[in-house]
């Protein structure tokens, strides 16, 4: 029988998810490069985000319809690709949320 506990790569994009989530819910439309800036920041470093790890978050959270998309020029007038926070987004921020915070608030 599969183990139902989410292994540690399903925490880390969930954690990662909730991370961009509120990100976008604080700070408002954002390319993809002041996403990772921002998360690095509040982090203190302690993450450091890679394209590899961002992009494919990124683009299924726009799958999933947490988060949409729209081209524009970024600050150094360089084609970007914007995202902002979704009606779905903010749902499923709070449900995460809501989530661990009964989650965590279990004994085992």
């Amino acid at each position: 029988m599969k183990n139902q506990r989410p292994g540690k790569t399903d925490v880390l994009q969930g954690t990662l998810i909730l991370l961009v989530l509120r990100t976008l819910e604080a700070l408002g439309t954002l390319h993809g490069y002041g996403i990772a800036r921002r998360i690095e920041q509040i982090s203190e470093d302690l993450l450091q985000l890679n394209q590899g790890t961002l992009y494919p978050a990124l683009l299924r959270m726009e799958q999933e319809g947490w988060i949409s998309s729209k081209w524009g020029a970024s600050e150094k007038n360089r084609k970007a690709k914007f995202y902002s926070i979704t009606a779905a987004g903010r749902s499923r921020q709070f449900a995460t949320t809501m989530h661990v915070a009964f989650s965590s608030r279990r004994s085992f």
